[in-house]
């Protein structure tokens, strides 16, 4: 076999490797979202109270061609069937990533999240790419379709105090003005919904959970290597799932959407399930 011959044997080959990991990459972004759950057991539990369960999202990201506004509207009904008592959303609705083959209006990209039926509601946070698409639009179209938007703000909903602490990527968030504004609601089971999880060193007080997304557990994360960025600078202290910090218990989303590249790899997109519930006697 002629040397010339041999070399571009060997490049075909390379290109259709290449093509089959850009192939299975897009895969990994386009399937339904794992499942994930967990349960916090609350020590001053309401009496009474049954157990709720929370559905944590994040990172949505809708923008073609991975995240279509259809995709999220049959995401949203596939999550329905889980019974969730309230929906708490992480941040980062929208996405402008350089791969994007479309950029929807905040009216599309928020419609889907109508279509949730939560008895205590639903409840979001910005994130970074929303501060960076149009932050006024969003909330504008989120509050036409009932969803609470918090910005280190909190709200009430039946035994539940949920502060919602803006976007530390971004530069707006504001932790004491957070845990004030929950303290001004009185007695409840406190929840902390953030975008990103670099604040919660500044969260000084043990609450029942804090949930966050933003890293989305690295989306490209190589074997034996690992992720190529958290995008915290904490490094993978708050990477991804459910782990314990400090006695504090926290969730963080690979969320369900991609940035800068439809493509995930080791980290498929999930959702969290988490049942809030009164602390077992201990004998």
């Amino acid at each position: 076999m002629k040397p010339r011959r041999r070399w571009w044997r060997w490049l075909l080959l390379l290109a259709l490797v290449g093509v089959a990991l850009l192939a299975k990459g897009y895969w990994n972004a386009t399937r339904d979202p794992v499942i994930r759950s967990a349960t916090v057991e609350v020590a001053d539990w309401p009496a009474g109270q049954p157990p709720l369960k929370l559905l944590l999202l994040s990172d949505i990201h809708v923008a073609g061609p991975d995240m279509p506004p259809a995709r999220l509207t049959r995401i949203v009904a596939e999550l329905n069937a889980l019974r969730p008592d309230v929906v708490l959303i992480a941040g980062d609705l929208v996405s402008e990533k350089r791969a994007a083959t479309h950029i929807y209006t905040a009216a599309q990209v928020v419609a889907p999240l109508g279509g949730f039926r939560a008895p205590l509601g639903v409840v979001v946070v910005p994130g970074n790419h929303d501060h960076w698409f149009d932050p006024a639009a969003l909330r504008g179209e989120l509050e036409t379709q009932k969803v609470r938007v918090l910005q280190n703000e909190a709200v009430k909903l039946g035994p539940l105090v949920i502060g919602g602490i803006d976007d530390d990527y971004s530069g707006h968030a504001d932790v004491a003005a957070t845990l004030a504004a929950m303290d001004r609601l009185g007695p409840g089971v406190p929840l902390i919904l953030t975008h990103s999880p670099d604040s919660i060193p500044a969260v000084k007080r043990p609450v029942a959970a804090i949930l966050a997304g933003h890293t989305h557990c690295g989306q490209i994360r190589f074997p034996f290597i690992g992720a190529i960025s958290y995008v915290s600078r904490y490094g993978d202290r708050f990477a991804c799932g459910d782990m314990i910090d400090r006695s504090q218990r926290i969730f963080v989303g690979a969320g369900l959407g991609t940035s800068l590249l439809p493509l995930r790899f080791n980290t498929p997109p999930d959702a969290w399930l988490v049942t809030l519930k009164a602390k077992a006697a201990r004998p």
